[in-house]
């Protein structure tokens, strides 16, 4: 009996046999369009740029990644074992791809509706836990305002590196907010995307943990 897709979707190119990758490339897509779908339906008052913030903010690779933990994706990966040592069952890349991947092995197996409520469910629980007022500004000023009811620092970015071409230039930039003990990185064609891209990265962080040290 032959591997299915959706234990395909679970195998990661570490591990014997075929793996995750090109189920990953349609699964992205997937993901995204029912992505958009919900929100959508859920904010009829956003406009386009909130909405593509919004999307952006879920469907990141840390966003994916706690879907999957959700899941307990983790826990069914086939990993090679090398990154069966270095704990690659946690590590977000992982985690995202095997999600995006299992949503294009849905696709395959069950068709576009069955597929389509599966990945609904998957992402349904998070969009109660978001507010379209962060949404309608840009991540640095909703991450300076989320520090700033908190009585806390105000972040600090610092460009670690600029590499590329004149054309084709991309930037590294570390955020961090010093009273959390706290860093997140990103890149970007610009130093202001980068920037950007790190403080979304970071006001994910910040909820994530105030969610665990106070859960409802």
């Amino acid at each position: 009996m032959g591997v299915s897709l959706s234990d395909q979707a679970l195998t990661h190119r570490s591990a014997r046999g075929a793996n995750n990758e090109r189920l990953e490339f349609l699964g992205d897509a997937v993901v995204g369009l029912v992505v958009a779908e919900l929100l959508y339906e859920r904010f009829p008052k956003l406009d386009e740029g909130a909405l593509t913030r919004m999307r952006a903010h879920l469907v990141c690779e840390r966003g994916l990644a706690e879907v999957a933990r959700a899941l307990r994706l983790g826990e069914r990966l086939q990993l090679g074992p090398g990154e069966q040592k270095s704990g690659g069952h946690r590590r977000d890349s992982i985690l995202a791809d095997a999600l995006e991947a299992l949503a294009a092995a849905r696709y395959f197996e069950s068709g576009w509706e069955a597929c389509r409520g599966e990945v609904r469910g998957w992402f349904e629980p998070v969009l109660g836990g978001l507010r379209s007022d962060d949404f309608g500004k840009d991540a640095k000023t909703r991450l300076q305002e989320w520090l700033q009811a908190r009585a806390l620092s105000l972040p600090e970015y610092v460009l670690v590196d600029a590499s590329g071409p004149e054309h084709a230039r991309e930037f590294l930039v570390h955020c961090r907010v010093a009273a959390r003990g706290l860093q997140t990185e990103a890149r970007g064609g610009s130093r202001k995307l980068a920037e950007a891209r790190a403080a979304d990265a970071m006001i994910t962080q910040l909820q994530a943990e105030e969610r665990k040290a106070n859960p409802a």
